[in-house]
């Protein structure tokens, strides 16, 4: 646990713990985007004063950029687990587990953090926008590696296309962190993800 300390608005030292700060404004920005969360949202939540939370974490961006990070290191870590998963099809089907896992957990906001903040951002030039883009191709990339691999080492079907399969499992992540932020039910999604792999290759 990290303690911060910064000046409260009388002048006497304020301490408070940055990590839970960065998890309260993590929350927030996975609740209503990028676009629709406010500085005093962010403050009210975090439980610190503007000054403090410039001090700490910069501007507004500055703070997105590292809840970024914290939700590919905490809530969202499944999609780097799936990843060495022995084959395939098991990468595949423990990455849409885990959207669904993610996004119905009533722990949670509904969705994923990701999506919102994309579909948030409708400017492409939007830096925000922009940074989710790169992630997601990023995210993308590493999964086409995996089935590359996945061919050489004939556990995928020779004439398989890793980069479509790769852009399959995004396309139903994302469409499915949709469905939850709109009320879907982890029943109702495990029902996608059991139709999406069955249009897996043999």
């Amino acid at each position: 646990m990290k303690q911060e300390k910064t000046t409260a608005a009388m002048g006497r030292p304020r301490e408070f713990d940055t990590d839970d700060a960065l998890n309260q404004a993590m929350h927030v920005f996975w609740r209503k985007g990028y676009l629709g969360t406010s500085l005093s949202d962010l403050t009210e939540a975090m439980g610190i004063n503007r000054p403090s939370l410039y001090a700490a974490f910069g501007n507004k961006e500055s703070l997105f950029r590292k809840v970024l990070d914290r939700y590919a290191d905490g809530p969202s870590a499944y999609i780097g687990e799936a990843l060495k998963e022995p084959t395939a099809r098991q990468v595949a089907e423990r990455m849409m587990h885990g959207v669904v896992e993610l996004g119905t957990d009533p722990g949670n906001p509904p969705g994923c953090l990701w999506v919102h903040g994309t579909l948030s951002c409708g400017d492409p030039a939007d830096p925000i926008r922009q940074e989710l883009s790169a992630r997601r191709a990023s995210n993308e990339a590493d999964l086409c590696k995996r089935f590359e691999r996945a061919i050489l080492e004939g556990d995928l079907p020779t004439d398989s296309d890793p980069a479509a399969l790769a852009r399959l499992v995004v396309t139903v992540n994302c469409g499915m962190s949709v469905l939850a932020a709109t009320g879907a039910t982890r029943t109702e999604l495990l029902r996608v993800v059991e139709t999406a792999l069955q249009a897996w290759p043999k």
